[in-house]
């Protein structure tokens, strides 16, 4: 339980900071409590969403890694980032990226945000 909260406050801190770098993906709330909360309902939905799809989508897209030498995780990242934005959107979750090119920045931007912070942040087991 405490390895899953690390991670998704991990998660949260990496979609923070990439919605201070990009101004295409945007949070916004009425207060800086209610943007703490979205920011870390969207880190849930994003923790969920890697949990979930990420391994099928790179099972699935298993010959385009290969042929691209991984690169092609960045598309994958960037894809999960667009699920997770459409999912916060049908939750009326007040988070958005705008555009693919985006969605792959904003990816490559929280994958080195959060292997930095999990390497700080202390593992639960």
């Amino acid at each position: 339980m405490m390895n899953f909260l690390v991670k998704t406050i991990a998660n949260a801190g990496a979609l923070a900071v990439a919605v201070w770098l990009l101004s295409d993906i945007t949070l916004t709330g009425d207060s800086t409590g209610k943007e703490i909360g979205t920011l870390l309902l969207v880190a849930l939905i994003f923790g969920l969403v890697n949990f979930l799809v990420k391994p099928v989508v790179k099972l699935l897209s298993l010959p385009l890694l290969i042929l691209t030498l991984g690169l092609f995780t960045l598309v994958v990242n960037a894809l999960m980032l667009m699920l997770t934005s459409w999912l916060a959107d049908q939750l009326d979750l007040s988070f958005h990226v705008e555009g693919f090119w985006t969605a792959v920045l904003g990816g490559l931007i929280i994958s080195v945000v959060s292997w930095a912070l999990n390497v700080v942040l202390p593992d639960g087991d």
